[in-house]
């Protein structure tokens, strides 16, 4: 049994985007890792008083965790992915970005330089469960 621990970063905005980071959830835990989900496991937004839990669950699953997915979907990858990935890539944990929605070469000037000197970046699900099958063996 795989004990590795995969925190799954992205946007929270919409349904939609939310689903999309279930679907990696699912696959995730096909592979047999276990998952931080942060809408599942720490809630939403909802106002001024949750901000302080979340931010407190976050960071404590960030230490919990040995690698991130950080979702780059989008005009512009979400203040909060980059925070998270910048945090696990300080603490030397694999962070692996997934972008489905565009050519990554496309892409460059809405994805920081520094995230793309830093991260592997793979652009299908298929190819996410490829590389962590091969973190997983």
């Amino acid at each position: 049994m795989n004990s590795m621990k995969i925190y799954i970063a992205g946007p929270l905005c919409s349904e939609k985007e939310r689903k999309f980071l279930e679907e990696i959830d699912k696959e995730c835990k096909k592979l047999g890792f276990q998952t931080f989900l942060p809408h599942r496991d720490c809630g939403l937004y909802k106002d001024i008083e949750d901000i302080g839990k979340i931010a407190k669950k976050d960071v404590e699953e960030i230490y919990k965790c040995d690698l991130m997915i950080g979702v780059l979907n989008g005009i512009c990858v979400g203040a909060g992915t980059a925070w998270e990935m910048g945090f696990m890539q300080a603490l030397d944990k694999k962070v692996i970005g997934l972008k489905t929605d565009r050519k990554v070469n496309e892409s460059i000037g809405e994805i920081s330089a520094v995230i793309l000197g830093n991260t592997e970046i793979v652009d299908s699900i298929e190819k996410l469960k490829e590389k962590l099958t091969e973190i997983k063996d």
